[in-house]
């Protein structure tokens, strides 16, 4: 089978800073035995859908599906998949699986990182290396604390595994208690204020829904502890921003560490940026340069189910 004619097509698309090409690279490395094409333009890739039985990318749209006669599966590169013309792929008789899990372990760094970098102080360590001060400073420790991770997919499910190091209290918070989860205790998010209480910690790894948009207020504020830091690696309208800032003002919680903000980007004149006991990053918790590979590493594997007619890897459709 020639690359005119190809296994699996990798359509148009840039990630971190890596483009299709490299994509392309860690399937083959993975598929040695199916040829892999890579699409370059909209023509190519009108023309590669109508053979090829698989296609992974960021998007496909129902004029391409309209060509693509004898495609099985599409392999979303992201973990999302709302943006894809779902009812149209189910009627084509496409699969869909995304890419749930790719981002476990770099953010589940971050989310670690931030806990000890508030721990240690390593903001106030930074300004005053800045000012060529040397002063102690009191510190904590992550080990031994109480942390409450909100959202127990497959990101908040890492973050808990990596928690083990550090032997602390887990409580988790998802839509179904009743199954249960990786941390000691697993609450309802009807009692969300009850698994915040004790924790001095608070993750929130959880899908921006109508369930958790301002989740996070004022009322949840004064619940959390004086020493608890907030972690949001989630969505940053989960957050009440106003609320948040005053809280952070009044040192009614410890401090507080965003990778997501509301309104984001943050204006420079936000009064976040100001607060010492906040850390904020870009939203580059995801930022990996193994992204493609695990992609890869989930494509390879439902290909070979595929193959044997069992049933697929994080399928949505």
């Amino acid at each position: 089978m020639s690359e005119s004619d190809p296994d699996v097509v990798v359509l148009r698309q840039t990630i971190h800073g890596s483009d299709a090409r490299d994509l392309t690279e860690a399937v083959r490395e993975r598929l040695p035995n199916k040829t892999v094409a890579i699409a370059r333009t909209p023509d190519e890739e009108r023309e590669l859908l109508k053979t090829a039985r698989i296609a992974v990318g960021l998007h496909i749209d129902e004029s391409q599906l309209s060509v693509a006669e004898n495609l099985e599966l599409f392999a979303c590169v992201f973990a999302g998949t709302g943006h894809l013309p779902q009812d149209a792929l189910a009627n084509h008789g496409v699969a869909v699986t995304n890419a749930s899990g790719v981002h476990g372990p770099n953010i589940s760094e971050y989310v670690i990182g931030a806990m000890v970098t508030h721990a240690r102080q390593w903001q106030r360590a930074h300004r005053q290396q800045a000012r060529r001060e040397w002063r102690n400073y009191e510190t904590t420790e992550v080990y031994g604390s109480t942390v409450a991770v909100v959202g127990l997919g497959a990101i908040g499910r890492t973050v808990v595994d990596r928690l083990d190091a550090f032997d602390t209290e887990t409580i988790g918070v998802r839509y179904s208690p009743e199954k249960g989860g990786p941390t000691d205790e697993v609450y309802g998010f009807d009692e969300f204020h009850d698994a915040i209480a004790d924790a001095e910690y608070v993750v929130l790894a959880c899908p921006l829904t109508e369930a958790t948009r301002g989740l996070v207020d004022a009322d949840a504020l004064r619940t959390m502890r004086s020493d608890a830091v907030l972690i949001n690696i989630a969505r940053g309208p989960v957050v009440d921003t106003d609320a948040l800032v005053s809280d952070l003002r009044n040192s009614r919680i410890r401090g507080a560490a965003l990778d997501v903000t509301d309104p984001e980007p943050l204006p420079e004149d936000h009064p976040l940026w100001g607060l010492s006991n906040v850390t904020i990053t870009p939203h580059n918790a995801g930022h990996t340069p193994h992204y493609y590979g695990r992609v890869a590493e989930i494509l390879a594997e439902n290909v070979g189910r595929l193959d044997a007619g069992d049933d697929l890897k994080n399928r949505v459709v």
